[in-house]
């Protein structure tokens, strides 16, 4: 298990290191994001145990179960699921740095309320719903400036970037077309003078897309299957969770 991972990890880095290469990018402006979802803590152990920092996982019942086992190796969690304003708590509770899936107001105003009650700060991505399909999470396009300007507002929220998930497509140029709707939209924020955000960050392309995400000016590379094997559940799994 362990070589297998070391060397998924060692083929990743090397996909990351060609597709800077390939578009005149530097590797250092690229983060590799591990996605968790239904990896063991054995399994993350060893990512993180030979030089990994970054985890994300899209359930709040994962996050908690893993939370004991990996609090004393040092490492940064993203959260990247669905997030019901219910389980804002959790999310406090078990030491997320960044939401990267805030993509309605109602979301953005439980958060900060709770995050001034116990006098924290939380940075956040916007999601965007890219490829435009019913079965994703995010905010319209189209509304993503009008969103981003609204919770600007929030004195807790610190708007890091924007995150999409590209459309699941074997065909590179329709999954290259959310991203370039994504870097359009990251260029449009920043024309638009938003006072109290940095729009550095660009969170998107996982194990199949890396390449092109990069190519369009991905920051954050969001991986998973590729280091850590196959999942036994598909991808509406993660990604069809009620809007509750």
């Amino acid at each position: 298990m362990k070589e297998d991972i070391l060397h998924n990890l060692t083929l990743i880095h090397a996909r990351i290191k060609n597709a800077c290469e390939k578009s005149g990018r530097k590797t250092d402006d690229i983060k590799l994001l591990l996605a968790t979802k239904t990896v063991s803590v054995e399994r993350i152990k060893i990512a993180l145990e030979h030089g990994q920092t970054l985890i994300a996982e899209n359930k709040v019942q994962e996050l908690k179960e893993k939370y004991e086992d990996l609090k004393d190796i040092p490492h940064e969690n993203h959260f990247i699921g669905h997030l019901q304003t219910n389980k804002i708590k959790d999310i406090l509770k078990y030491n997320v740095k960044c939401i990267q899936s805030l993509d309605r107001l109602e979301l953005a105003e439980k958060l900060h309320e709770k995050l001034l009650t116990e006098k924290r700060t939380m940075d956040v991505f916007i999601q965007v719903n890219t490829s435009n399909e019913e079965s994703k999470f995010g905010v319209d396009p189209n509304k993503a400036i009008e969103l981003v300007r609204k919770v600007s507002n929030y004195s807790t929220l610190n708007i890091k970037g924007l995150m999409t998930i590209g459309l699941f497509s074997a065909e590179t140029e329709k999954v290259r077309a959310c991203f370039k709707i994504l870097k359009k939209l990251q260029q449009d924020i920043i024309f638009e003078n938003i006072p109290n955000i940095t729009m550095t960050e660009l969170s998107m392309g996982m194990s199949g897309d890396l390449e092109t995400a990069i190519e369009e000016g991905a920051t954050i590379v969001r991986v998973g299957t590729a280091v850590f094997g196959a999942r036994i559940y598909p991808d509406s799994y993660y990604w069809n969770e009620e809007k509750a």
